[in-house]
């Protein structure tokens, strides 16, 4: 397959949260077959709610100053599917991810053939045994593999990582996780088992999430890393970014400007520190992977004219963190682009982005999964029209908040990272004509 044959195709095997299905076997019998790619490398598995992908990357950072050979599987993407799967930093090429993707197509419908399997694997399963295939075929010393969903029955579960971390836990995807935070947490406190390394975030972890993590802990007989990494803010600056020391049981690292913007990621980095700690990663690497670690489409700063802010706050907790963020670091006028996911509390997010917002617009990413705007309008009738309304593409979201926004105003574009992605894509491309 080319690679737009190898994008049909997965598509074909229905959207990757839709067609879900969450269990082990069938990911392990692909590896299996594939020769366990996964076994040929470390990996280090993150659980969370908020925060995973973001611990990921400075995980990944760190990594690369530290000379080592890293994968980074990721989800969603913001543009091409490539992105989820970089290695030393880059994402692999079309014509790569199209190899292994036939190879992993291959060997399932050989699998289905010889009924070992009932039916092909889902989206997900087939993208995170390409991620694994890909790594070995680089020879990867340390994969990062990044949770999509729970963690119990999540793919890269499969990989049996040896280092795992969970961050903040919070509600979200509840048709599939439960609707409590025990439930929630449970999901992903299953990837603790034996003999695994393990850093949790404790300061901003909800106690009901913590109490079952630590039980998970006490039954696998493993102990954690709970809370071990103090913090000490030390400089703010006006963009957002914080300059703060993080002290371990082992080391200190003084006044680390954070790559990434936002007190969240305070946290995020606090966990990152302590797993490449685990990875025996020198002091110097960690100091100057944390400081240059870039996440695009996570309070990202675009210089246009007003300047824009993307940020893929997908869930209530996340639209709380960038809320308290923009009331810190925001300009005035302020006009939201907000789209969501069907599956999300969306009017809890807008009743979050009415307080803030001078001009909120509603708008939709070309997913088939993103909610009405129109419905959230209706739903969301109480605010006055003249501060919410309704855009029916992205790319009409984008030109009305650059016209109605003075340029010492700012525009955030927020809600699906989908959204995020296609707001982004539209702006890379006119910066670069």
């Amino acid at each position: 397959m080319n690679f737009d044959q190898t994008l049909k195709y997965l598509l074909s095997l229905g959207h990757e949260t839709l067609s879900m299905k969450l269990g082990l076997r069938n990911t392990e019998l692909l590896l299996e077959a594939l020769g366990n790619p996964e076994r040929t490398f470390l990996s280090v598995q993150i659980a969370g709610t908020n925060g995973k992908g973001s611990t990921a990357v400075m995980l990944d950072s760190i990594c690369r100053k530290a000379r080592r050979a890293t994968g980074l599987y990721t989800s969603p993407h913001l543009v091409s599917i490539t992105e989820r799967i970089k290695v030393n930093g880059c994402a692999i090429s079309e014509e790569q991810f199209a190899g292994q993707a036939t190879t992993v197509r291959s060997v399932a419908e050989r699998l289905v053939a010889e009924e070992k399997l009932e039916a092909l694997p889902t989206f997900f399963e087939q993208v995170t045994a390409i991620a694994l295939l890909a790594f070995r075929e680089a020879d990867v010393k340390v994969a990062i593999l990044e949770t999509g969903l729970g963690g119990r029955l999540d793919s890269t579960t499969a990989a049996k990582s040896q280092v795992v971390a969970i961050t903040q836990i919070a509600m979200d995807h509840e048709e599939y996780l439960g609707t409590t935070l025990e439930s929630i947490a449970a999901e992903k406190a299953a990837i603790i088992h034996p003999d695994v390394r393990i850093v949790v975030v404790a300061d901003h972890q909800p106690s009901e999430a913590l109490a079952v993590i630590k039980r998970r802990c006490e039954e696998q007989n493993v102990r954690a890393a709970i809370g071990e990494c103090a913090v000490r803010i030390d400089e703010v600056a006006e963009d957002g970014r914080f300059r703060a020391s993080f002290k371990t049981p082992t080391d200190v690292y003084d006044r680390l400007r954070l790559g990434l913007a936002g007190e969240h990621q305070l946290d995020n980095a606090a966990v990152a520190i302590q797993l490449a700690e685990a990875l025996e990663i020198d002091h110097t690497a960690i100091t100057e992977g944390i400081e240059t670690t870039r996440h695009p489409g996570r309070l990202e700063w675009v210089p246009a004219t007003p300047p824009i802010l993307l940020d893929g706050a997908h869930n209530v907790a996340a639209m709380k963190s960038l809320s308290a963020h923009l009331r810190r670091f925001g300009r005035r006028p302020l006009t939201v682009i907000f789209g969501a996911m069907r599956d999300k509390r969306a009017d809890e997010m807008i009743a979050i982005l009415r307080e803030i917002s001078d001009n909120l617009i509603l708008t939709k990413a070309a997913n088939i999964r993103s909610a009405d705007p129109e419905d959230l309008l209706s739903r969301n009738a109480a605010t006055p029209v003249r501060t919410m309304r309704i855009a029916p593409t992205s790319g009409d979201a984008l030109r009305e908040a650059i016209s109605s926004t003075p340029p010492d105003g700012l525009i955030v574009v927020t809600g699906s990272l989908y959204l995020v992605g296609e707001i982004r894509n539209q702006l890379v491309r006119d910066l670069d004509q």
